[in-house]
């Protein structure tokens, strides 16, 4: 099928927040245990953290990394994270029906995310606590000294303070399922007076305000309005979770189903935007879109677990064994993040190790990539800079739940300082090429530098320990760029990264 395409120099989306390129640990399953933290583990440090997962880590190049949850944050209690590990006591997690042993805690996070060369998006228990906690949280990381809980600190060997400027103020508060549940207005009340308190402290903090726990949710997007309404002076973004399934094994329609991301993400900043005018505000409230993944393949096992063996420290939980059509989802997931940079400034892959990850280990042995390694690797890596407006002219299906889904999905990023340009093209057709032919604009002196393409006539091919590299980028084939004209053949049910360059 043919394809045509245009990319402008002057049709900027926006500059990029490279936060938007941003992850996830919880205390949930092996993501700390076994996953960042292994003590006995051949390649352990003197901290206890596993250098080969830092290692891939430090390959995605992530610049921000949220802690500790997810649904373990609203029954966390900090304070018995810090201090010495035989002082610390051992909890139960009511959210992951497992142990807590509080062996790793906010100080090791800390050094873990410096080594990792991330930062820190700290969420507050907003659950079970409230004001004061998060006050005395905020007083513990970020005070230099001369108070108790800086104090504190420094008799605990940390005497810098860990300056987290990125906040979030508790998790999925609209879900029946999380620790103190409460209603948009219950919960916007408290958001909003957190947020004044914790701003006293420091003006300068971001903070972000719990959105909806996914789009179909029966309060959305009520919940945002209603929310927005309480708090909306004293924070800076609402937040976003998506996580995406095949579990009718339709790959048709599990390619399809990004198009509900684009909607979700729209549908959002309209509510921001209906708020700030309702309020005649001048400021503008953008997204945090800090839980994002495909995740189903563990559902069975995982509910195995709880209902079996429930109470351990550190269980094989949301082990996801991701695919080639899963990598292919990620990428479009990761095409909508960009395309929608002007309003989405801070986006996490839930999760980084372990629990439906990118890294996978086996606690005592290797780690390994799985197949969403590499659209996220060539995204963080190369889609540094200016999110431009690709316009694409292509055939759609019909879905009928998703309506017209085009065959093609594109997104770009521009630097200018690198003068690259970094192009994502995802061919949803199970079956048939794309024939395309992308016209650049004011890059008609720019020539192919690289071309990494996934694609496989097996989707369902993944990467295990045994066969760690079964599905890897291969140097894309098909395409030529010449004067100012990239064409050529998209493989069918592809995901393609190209990258130009001046020259």
């Amino acid at each position: 099928m043919k394809t045509r395409a245009v990319l402008n120099r002057n049709f900027i989306v926006s500059d990029i927040d490279e936060r938007l390129y941003g992850s996830f640990i919880e205390h949930l399953g092996r993501a700390v245990y076994g996953g960042v933290y292994e003590p006995a583990h051949p390649r352990a440090d003197a901290e206890g953290f596993r250098e080969d997962v830092l290692e891939l880590v430090r390959e995605l190049k992530v610049p921000v990394v949220r802690y500790p949850g997810g649904n373990f944050v609203s029954a966390y209690r900090w304070e018995d994270t810090v201090g010495p590990r035989e002082n610390r006591p051992v909890r139960l997690d009511p959210a992951w029906k497992s142990t807590e042993p509080n062996e790793f805690g906010l100080n090791e996070f800390s050094s873990w995310a410096k080594k990792a060369g991330s930062g820190v998006m700290m969420a507050v228990n907003l659950g079970t606590r409230g004001i004061q906690e998060a006050c005395d949280l905020l007083e513990y990381c970020n005070h230099p000294s001369g108070s108790y809980w800086s104090d504190l600190r420094h008799s605990h060997g940390y005497p810098e303070p860990h300056n987290i400027r990125l906040w979030c103020l508790g998790n999925e508060l609209d879900g029946w399922w999380q620790v103190g549940h409460k209603t948009a207005v219950e919960y916007g009340r408290l958001a909003n007076e957190t947020a004044k308190a914790l701003k006293l402290f420091d003006p300068g903090l971001e903070l972000v305000v719990c959105g909806s726990s996914g789009s179909g949710m029966p309060t959305f997007p009520q919940w945002e309005l209603e929310v927005l309404e309480e708090c909306y002076d004293n924070v800076d973004y609402i937040s976003l979770h998506m996580y995406l399934n095949n579990k009718e094994n339709d790959t048709a329609g599990f390619l399809a189903s990004t198009v509900a991301m684009d909607s979700f993400i729209e549908t959002v900043i309209h509510t921001c935007d209906y708020v700030k005018a309702k309020k005649r505000s001048r400021k503008t409230i953008n997204l945090s879109f800090d839980e994002w993944n495909v995740w189903y393949h563990s559902n069975e096992s995982d509910n195995q677990i709880y209902k079996n063996t429930p109470w351990q420290v550190g269980p094989s939980l949301l082990e996801d064994v991701y695919n080639l059509e899963d990598a292919l989802v990620v990428g479009l997931m990761l095409n909508s993040l960009i395309r929608h940079a002007d309003r989405v400034k801070i986006a996490c892959l839930a999760q980084l190790v372990n629990v439906i990850a990118p890294v996978m280990t086996r606690t005592g042995g290797p780690a390994w990539r799985q197949t969403i390694f590499y659209p996220f690797f060539y995204v963080s890596n190369y889609a540094r800079g200016a999110a431009l407006n690709v316009r694409v002219d292509s055939p759609a299906y019909e879905h009928p739940t998703y309506g017209q889904v085009p065959w093609l999905d594109a997104s770009a990023v521009y630097n200018g300082e690198k003068g690259t340009v970094a192009l994502f093209l995802v061919n949803r057709s199970l079956d048939e090429n794309i024939e395309l032919n992308l016209v650049l604009e004011g890059f008609e002196d720019y020539r192919l530098a690289m071309h990494k393409m996934m694609a496989g006539n097996d989707l369902k091919a993944a990467n295990t320990e045994d066969h760690p590299e079964k599905v890897v980028p291969a140097e894309g084939t098909g395409l030529k760029c010449s004067k100012g004209v990239l064409e050529g053949s998209v493989l069918p049910a592809s995901w393609n990264f190209v990258l130009l360059t001046q020259g």
